[in-house]
This record gives structure tokens, sequence and C-alpha cells, in this order.
């Protein structure tokens, strides 16, 4: 259907509203999505889209209507959005193109005593909530971390690509930059993404992040389970958001074993579990 629509040139908003792999649960597994927007990417014509909050849903769709409508583009939009109720924050002043282009810088981290422990959370959709979380969790342990609001891995791929792609055409002339690698030039550290899709949407944006990258998302098959136990199976919960980001900054020589260590306690990070990627759908856990 969705091709159908591409090829026919149609316009409008699909909505997922029963997207993700972590946010519905308890109803089977039928609606335990971890691929649509990465199916999505194949559909030329097709915009998608995974905001966090209100405010980033409703400048999706105005410009949506603005380019369908006022400007006749021939181009259609799919939007991710969830059933799972967390408070919505006021618009970050100034974030309007970055919702539309993809990414934003959502809340800076506090300041700490080692600049070397320096992290950047990007986060999306329903697991935004758990970036947050990891933001205050790496604060007590003295890691300053930067939230970032990724409504669309896609777009920024897409962005990238054809950027790279007049840079070749224009060979000998100055190079423009994709805006990933604008957007994160002056940053230092450790980036950790966390979404609730499957680990190739963020990595298609690996080659423009400008430090050490580590991706969560939710590969393997779904489980009919709480939320909370969803998220940890596939790791992209709060504390192995944190983790991720330790352990990244320990390779980078930031964090010593031994607090690596003691971390591992703190978060209740299971160094041993099954990888929820090859794991077969007839997992039991308790």
């Amino acid at each position: 259907m969705i091709w159908s629509c591409g090829d026919m040139l149609c316009r409008g908003f699909l909505l997922g509203g029963t997207s993700g792999r972590t946010t519905l649960n308890g109803e089977g597994l039928q609606h335990q999505d971890g691929h649509s927007q990465v199916i999505a990417s194949t559909v030329p014509n097709l915009l998608s889209y995974d905001p966090a909050f209100a405010g980033e849903l409703a400048v999706i769709i105005r410009e949506g209507i603005r380019r369908m409508y006022e400007q006749q583009e021939n181009v259609f939009y799919y939007i991710t959005i969830h059933n799972e109720n967390y408070a919505m924050p006021p618009m970050v002043e100034g974030s309007a193109e970055g919702i539309v282009r993809g990414m934003y810088r959502f809340r800076t981290g506090q300041a700490v005593a080692d600049r070397q422990r320096k992290a950047h959370l990007f986060g999306s959709g329903a697991i935004m909530t758990e970036v947050l979380r990891a933001q205050e969790l790496l604060a007590t342990l003295g890691v300053s971390a930067d939230v970032w609001s990724v409504t669309s891995y896609n777009e920024l791929c897409r962005e990238g690509l054809r950027v790279e792609r007049q840079n070749h055409l224009a060979a000998g002339s100055p190079s423009a930059k994709p805006y990933v690698a604008e957007l994160l030039a002056a940053e230092q550290g450790v980036f950790i993404a966390a979404s609730d899709y499957m680990k190739s949407l963020p990595l298609g944006i690996a080659r423009w992040v400008p430090g050490p990258y580590v991706v969560l998302g939710t590969d393997g098959y779904g489980l009919s389970e709480s939320r909370a136990d969803l998220r940890n199976w596939f790791e992209v919960s709060a504390g192995y958001i944190a983790w991720a980001a330790l352990a990244a900054l320990h390779e980078a020589g930031a964090v010593s074993a031994s607090e690596l260590d003691a971390a591992a306690g703190t978060l209740n990070i299971d160094r041993h579990k099954p990888d929820p990627a090859t794991a077969g759908p007839a997992t039991v856990r308790s």
C-alpha cells in the first residue's frame, strides 16, 4: 500500500500509532514494530519521522502541510507516534529548523570537573524518556551528557548522501558539509544513539558523527512483556544507555576499569545476558 502511494504520487500523513518494539505490550507480538522506520527509507518520496514530543509533531505536520499543499510537492509522510503517557516539555527555542531537518540539541548536560568525561545521547520517539533518565544517571557518576533529539535518521541520512553526491560532482570546488557533520563539528566525547527501532536506522548517520559512536536498538524478535522488561532485554533502557556511554568513555581512557565495574552494579547491568538480536522467539525470561 505504501509503495503504491509513492508510485501514485499520493500526499498526506500516515501515522504509526502502535509503533516501536517496546512501546505497546500485553497484546501479543503483532504490534511490536522495530522495522517500519527502516523500511520507510526504501520509498523515495516518503518522509519519515519519529518525534518524541508534541511540539516536534506539530512542527513536522505544519511543514508537511506547507510542502504538500502550499508548495505542491509530491511527497507524503510516515510519522511514528506512541501510546505511552509522559510529560510534554515546551519546545526548545529556535529548534524548528532542526526538528524538520532531523536533529537538534534538546538539553545540555551539567558541567563536570573532568571535561574528557563527556557524552552525547541521541534519543527519539518513546525511548527519549529513557535517554533523559540516562542523562541523570550519568550526572550522578560524574559524566556530563548532552541530549539530542533525533526526529528523523532517514532524513539526516538522505541529506548527507545528497551533499556527498553534490561534492563528488563538483570536485575541485569548495565542499559542503552534511547537516549532521556541521551540527556536531565542535562536539567532543562519545556519542550514543538509542531508539525503539533496529540498529541499522541510527547507523545510517555513522559516517558523519565526529567521535566514537555506539548504537542501541531493538534488533531481534519482539516479546510480549512490560515496557521496563522489554527495554532491559533490548538494552535500550536508561541503565543500558548510561552503561554504553561509560563503556565508550572507558575505551577512550576517561573512565577506569574499577569505576566501570562499580557502575555495572549501580546500573543493574547483566554483562552475560543473551544477545537479543540472535535469541529465538521462544526465549523465556522471568
